[in-house]
């Protein structure tokens, strides 16, 4: 099974950066609004065999519970893909939870780590400039959750924390 750890903004902030990206997004589609997430580690495939072990790792990292993050601007890799950024440190959950993984043996994606929320799977010069000037609601961190990417693309959340 696929899998990564992720921080899913509240409804109300996903649906604030829709709303605004909706009259933008003219040539390209959006991803669902449901799947919109910040990725803390993509871990890939991972046995049924060890998902016990990474959720008694995952268990041990803790959440800075209380830490304000915020969607401000956006943009893109490899021409591909285009993003909201994120305000808020992350950088050092990220780590932990990649260090987790590594802890039962997994190889989780090791690229500098980038927090975004992926909003397309294409570049548009009018999605891009309306992120640019974006600047959502601030939330209150408070979990990070365990991910399963089912056959048909769909996310389905198997823990939090």
């Amino acid at each position: 099974m696929r899998l990564f750890v992720a921080i899913y903004p509240p409804d109300d902030v996903r649906g604030d950066l829709r709303q605004r990206l909706d009259s933008a997004a003219h040539r390209v589609r959006l991803t669902a609004v449901e799947k919109w997430h910040v990725t803390l580690a993509f871990l890939g495939e991972v046995s049924e065999e060890c998902r016990p072990g990474l959720e008694d790792a995952l268990g041990g990292v803790s959440v800075p519970r209380g830490r304000e993050l915020r969607l401000r601007g956006g943009g893109g890799f490899n021409g591909r893909v285009t993003w909201a950024g994120v305000d808020g440190e992350l950088g050092d959950l990220s780590a932990d939870v990649r260090a987790a993984a590594r802890s039962v043996g997994l190889s989780p994606d090791d690229r500098p780590y980038t927090p975004h929320l992926t909003v397309a799977y294409a570049h548009d010069d009018a999605l891009r400039q309306t992120l640019e000037s974006y600047a959502g609601s601030p939330w209150t961190l408070d979990e990070f959750a365990l991910v399963r990417v089912e056959p048909d693309g769909a996310y389905t959340t198997l823990r939090a924390w």
